[in-house]
């Protein structure tokens, strides 16, 4: 299930939106201008927004470029859905940052197919793909994790912050990037909680001598390596 905010000022088009996405089994949230889009996003962090240009007080386009601009923000997919139909427009639009840009009046099927393709782009956990790094197997319908013949038993926590951390493999993730991606950014905890579920996650990893693959990158953060090497603290 993704988490996803619906910008639109038009309440039927908005309601027929999250219908349909809350059948397909997502979270939606409603916004009608851009000054609340901008609440629910800094409440937080969704998986993706689904963004008119045409807004009251401020577009669209503008509220685009502020979250690109924005280190929290920087990679959050963007779908601009919008009657603004001419070639300039869709070169504004994509240009300030949206992912992809759909026209009105527009096929509710085609929306939901863009949707799971920008979020297949930018949000592999989000469709419950199982992910596979170097033997080290985790599948997000089963809830298990696995190496070789091998089940690794782990707390929901650690289950988690391996999924992020394997789906975005040999980048480096800071605490705060963590606790944001992981915990969510509503969640106010200390970074240091980081540390401790990276030594749990280590540990529920060392049955299969994959701990090493978690690596500590010193003054910057975290990441999963494909070439396990000596446990770092």
């Amino acid at each position: 299930m993704s988490t996803i905010v619906v910008v639109e000022d038009e309440s039927a088009i908005a309601e027929l939106i999250a219908i349909n996405l809350r059948h397909a089994g997502h979270e939606v949230t409603i916004a009608a201008t851009a000054e609340q889009a901008q609440r629910e996003v800094d409440a937080m962090l969704p998986d993706l927004v689904v963004l008119d240009w045409m807004l009251p007080g401020q577009s669209g386009l503008a509220l685009a470029r502020r979250w690109r601009g924005d280190a929290r923000t920087r990679e959050l997919p963007i779908i601009m859905l919008t009657a603004r139909g001419e070639e300039s427009d869709k070169v504004a639009g994509l240009d300030a940052g949206a992912d992809d840009y759909l026209t009105k009046p527009f096929s509710t099927n085609e929306l939901m197919a863009r949707i799971r393709a920008v979020l297949r782009r930018k949000a592999p956990e989000a469709l419950d793909e199982a992910v596979d790094v170097a033997g080290l197997k985790l599948d997000p319908s089963t809830r298990r994790v696995s190496h070789g013949e091998r089940e690794l038993k782990m707390g929901p926590t650690e289950f988690r912050l391996l999924h992020f951390l394997m789906t975005h493999p040999e980048r480096v993730h800071s605490r705060a990037q963590l606790l944001d991606r992981v915990w969510g950014d509503h969640v106010f905890i200390e970074e240091r909680t980081v540390d401790v579920h990276v030594k749990r996650l280590r540990e529920a990893l060392s049955p299969a001598q994959c701990a090493g693959m978690i690596e500590t990158v010193r003054g910057a953060g975290y990441r999963l390596t494909r070439h396990a090497s000596a446990v770092q603290a």
